[in-house]
């Protein structure tokens, strides 16, 4: 498992995209979690979201979502750096 840990729900709009394989490529410390429900009700109806060391990320659009997430990741990772 890795030290960053993002997690994302299975009916959020971000699934749209390889998720998991984007960002496991990008940062191989990292570890991408699908679960079924991340119990935030109605989020994953309005916005692309995840969450990245159980802080919120989303967006407007599943693109704008990555990008979020991508830039949490590197500032949790700036800790062990």
């Amino acid at each position: 498992m890795g030290i960053v840990v993002v997690e994302v729900c299975d009916g959020n709009a971000i699934t749209t995209l390889d998720i998991e394989g984007i960002i496991e490529k990008e940062f191989p410390e990292v570890a991408v979690l699908m679960n079924e429900c991340l119990s935030f009700c109605g989020l994953c109806r309005v916005k692309p979201y995840a969450l990245v060391n159980n802080k919120r990320v989303f967006g407007n659009t599943p693109e704008e979502c990555l990008d979020k997430i991508r830039s949490a990741i590197k500032e949790e990772l700036a800790v062990y750096q």
